[in-house]
């Protein structure tokens, strides 16, 4: 099997943008024919929309603005350049939001994940990701294609029945949530079956260090991926398991939550996701999680963008003293004052009534000049605290709800 999945993961950055200036123009303009994008592209050029520093002139694009678009236009809110009889399915998420799906070659792009795993054709992958309405079967189906490996399409439950099967069948990789291969192996156990799964390609959830250790144990590599059913995989792991690899065929930025700026290498931020699907042309589509980019690029040859992985989520809408407090009012806040760095909104209870604290990054060390200001833009009064430039956690968080409820 070749180290790589194609030559796109190991080209230069010049190659890169050059492929991104080829690209981006085609996209913008099928994102302005489609009527679910309203006026929000009327009057940009979409020629000169060639980089990633050039999208950031674009609006975001959030999950509320497809709730609402497919609310007037079922099933996809007209953001799509085909009818929906043009799909091969038709998915549904919470909400509910409705997502195309394709089975022309890898139209998830999953298949660059499954080979970095190593799985490929001379394996059998236990597909237990669900295919009932949601698109993560498929999803993880149409990458096992892509890399010429056998399916058995178990979805989730019936435990003892899925044990079976892989014994049987002779599976040999595992692509599910991290914790349910572990509920496998060990019913496998107490059947007395062996089982010869070494490899296991997992999202959906978190994979502590401490479980990837006991597959590790196990002689199973598991590696994890990040993927959403609005843009299939945005970034994986390889077997140098230092941060997530961007993919080949998204646009990955890292802005400010409630804002579409981006922030500077390392912060922590919004993931913001261009997709250069052309069925589904997605700009600028926040995800609503939290990650960092990563200095420099993985040292297993792979040459795009890195970043941490999944970090908690953006949208940190609080209720304080009964009025809701957004992630936009606090860049708001940022905003109206150059001096301003960075802002925070600090929810917290004194005896039984709610407090808010707005810590203000700032060289202005006068904490009532920003009162005004704070009233204006948070609809509420609370106290201030100026603190020096840098201090704030880099943690992405622009509200922090400290409240306890017992």
């Amino acid at each position: 099997m070749s180290r790589f999945f194609d030559d796109l993961e190991t080209r230069t950055a010049e190659a890169r943008a050059e492929g991104y200036a080829s690209a981006l123009p085609e996209q913008v303009a099928r994102a302005q024919g489609l009527a679910g994008y309203g006026d929000s592209l009327a009057g940009v050029d979409a020629g000169a929309i060639t980089s990633v520093a050039d999208l950031a002139k674009l609006p975001v694009l959030r999950k509320s603005d497809l709730v609402k678009a497919q609310g007037g236009a079922y099933p996809f809110g007209g953001l799509t350049t085909r009818p929906a009889s043009g799909f091969a399915h038709i998915f549904q998420s919470p909400g509910p939001i409705y997502e195309p799906g394709g089975v022309d070659h890898d139209w998830w792009r999953m298949g660059r994940f499954l080979h970095a795993c190593g799985i490929g054709q001379d394996d059998i992958v236990q597909n237990c990701f669900g295919y009932h309405l949601t698109p993560a079967g498929m999803i993880f189906e149409s990458g096992a294609r892509a890399v010429g490996a056998a399916v058995l399409p178990a979805g989730t439950g019936q435990t003892e029945l899925q044990a079976r099967a892989a014994h049987d069948v002779g599976v040999t990789a595992y692509a599910g949530t991290p914790d349910y291969l572990k509920v496998i192996l060990d019913k496998a156990d107490t059947m007395g079956l062996k089982l010869n799964i070494t490899k296991a390609a997992v999202g959906g959830g978190a994979l502590f260090p401490s479980l990837r250790q006991e597959y590790a144990d196990r002689g199973i590599a598991c590696l994890q991926c990040y993927a959403t059913a609005d843009l299939g995989n945005i970034a994986y792991e390889s077997d140098a398991m230092e941060g997530m690899i961007v993919d080949e065929n998204v646009i990955v930025e890292i802005v400010r939550p409630g804002t579409g700026d981006p922030v500077a290498e390392g912060e922590v931020g919004e993931v913001v996701v261009t997709t250069l699907n052309p069925d589904y042309p997605l700009i600028r589509f926040a995800t609503g999680d939290l990650s960092a980019v990563m200095a420099g690029t993985s040292p297993c040859g792979r040459s795009n963008l890195r970043i941490k992985g999944w970090m908690g989520r953006a949208d940190q809408t609080t209720k304080i003293k009964g009025m809701f407090v957004r992630p936009e009012q606090v860049a708001d806040l940022v905003a109206k004052h150059d001096e301003i760095a960075k802002a925070r909104v600090i929810a917290d209870r004194e005896g039984e009534m709610d407090v808010m604290t707005v810590q203000i990054e700032s060289d202005n060390g006068n904490a009532d000049s920003y009162a005004q200001s704070v009233v204006d833009t948070l609809k509420l009064k609370g106290k201030i605290e100026v603190v020096a430039t840098g201090s704030l956690p880099n943690d992405g968080k622009v509200i922090d709800d400290q409240r306890v409820y017992d």
